[in-house]
């Protein structure tokens, strides 16, 4: 498979007994291998998930494509170590086929990202998930998700929080997104268009804020409207690969986690002005 934007490299290795650390690494970065680009810890290649003929639904009046979700969470997902009861509940019941353009339908549970316009894409399932559990939401949860793109994963964390507020960039995209989560009923998610690196602020505080693009360094708005033990979870540098990072908010600073390589899209707008050359506050 091609590698693209929201693309996950191997799982990490957990380490043993590693004590937590302020702003220490929980788990090991795997081995850069740029052919391996599909997460998988599993010899070959994922099985591939075969899309229903249209005609199947029509003919047996269900959605025929449940039993394609359910082996897209297995294979894929559930194999690799995701197991957040809520998170793998979300990935089964929403319609990831009904977030990208008509064209791209039939690729729409396969273990890549697929483009979406606009020089964005929708994520690899893999990492939707992974990013979903990492912010270790509750039903009560209120999430700022930073790059709408295609509403998918908005559709998901409206499954496992209590209230999204998602931040697009492309009005298109964004009115888009709006009209597909509304379309299926995703009434607790709220779309706006702008630029993301302010965050929301008549909204926060944030018990989780999300990344969906990649900024050199994180955005001081979006850590400062974390409630206390909030988390944000993104991909982190400017390069080709970055760094999936979660931070959680402390009542005396903050700490970080490196998880794994991962490639996003860059973070447009006032992100792209900062070099990532101030850390991050402690």
């Amino acid at each position: 498979m091609s590698v693209g934007a929201g693309t996950a490299l191997p799982p990490p290795v957990r380490v043993a007994g590693a004590a937590p650390a302020r702003r220490a690494a929980c788990l090991l970065l795997p081995v850069l291998l740029l052919a391996a680009c599909s997460a998988t810890p599993h010899r070959g290649r994922v099985p591939a998930v075969v899309a229903p003929a249209s005609s199947a639904a029509i003919a047996t009046g269900v959605d025929a494509w449940v039993r394609v979700r359910r082996s897209m969470v297995r294979q894929q997902i559930a194999a690799r170590g995701i197991d957040d009861p809520a998170v793998l509940s979300a990935m089964e019941v929403v319609p990831r086929h009904l977030f990208v353009p008509r064209p791209h339908q039939s690729f729409a549970y396969e273990d890549r990202p697929l483009p979406i316009g606009h020089g964005q894409t929708i994520s690899q399932p893999y990492v939707v998930a992974l990013m979903s559990e990492l912010l270790q939401l509750d039903g009560a949860d209120r999430v700022l998700e930073i790059g709408t793109g295609s509403g998918y994963h908005a559709a998901v964390l409206s499954r496992v929080a209590g209230e999204v507020y998602s931040i697009e960039i492309f009005p298109a995209l964004a009115e888009r997104a709006r009209a597909t989560l509304s379309g299926l009923g995703y009434d607790n998610v709220e779309v706006r268009v702008g630029d993301g690196y302010g965050g929301w602020p008549e909204a926060a505080p944030f018990d989780a804020v999300l990344l969906t693009a990649a900024p050199a360094r994180i955005p001081q708005p979006l850590l400062d409207q974390l409630t206390v033990g909030g988390r944000l979870v993104a991909p982190v540098g400017d390069g080709g690969w970055q760094e999936l990072v979660r931070v959680t908010r402390r009542a005396d600073g903050f700490d970080e986690e490196r998880f794994t390589l991962v490639r996003f899209v860059p973070m447009l707008g006032e992100a792209q002005s900062d070099d990532g050359t101030e850390p991050l506050p402690q």
